[in-house]
């Protein structure tokens, strides 16, 4: 049997007009403290996200996407949380704020295998 271990999940969401509140999935990070793991996958639907919004700026959406693939890589591409543990970034990731690129509720599982829990949940709760 495979030992597992808990992983928290939070959905990366694109809200492109936060007053409407309409969203689309756009991504999932995993955390897994047991095996110092954190890690976003990413599928932005833009055919999606435009019906939600026509005018919404892509490339910008993508911006901020990217930058939360590279805050849970760390290193020096991550910025301030550059020197964080994994589990400080994803906390960092997932608070709460009002602006286009939104985390959402933070959820919890097992997993003998975190990276492919994050391709699991994408393929599940994004696509």
């Amino acid at each position: 049997m495979t030992a597992r271990d808990v992983f928290e999940y939070a959905l990366i969401r694109v809200v492109p007009r936060v007053e409407r509140g309409e969203q689309i999935n756009a991504g999932v990070l995993v955390y897994c403290r047991a095996r110092s793991f954190v890690a976003a996958r990413i599928h932005l639907d833009e055919a999606r996200l435009r019906c939600l919004d026509p005018n919404v700026d892509v490339a910008a959406v993508r911006s901020a996407l990217r930058a939360v693939e590279c805050v849970c890589a760390g290193g020096e591409l991550a910025g301030q949380a550059a020197g964080d543990d994994p589990g400080r970034r994803f906390r960092w990731l997932t608070a709460p704020r009002s602006t286009v690129v939104q985390p959402g509720p933070i959820h919890t599982g097992l997993t003998a295998d975190p990276a492919a829990d994050a391709d699991r949940l994408l393929d599940l709760l994004v696509r």
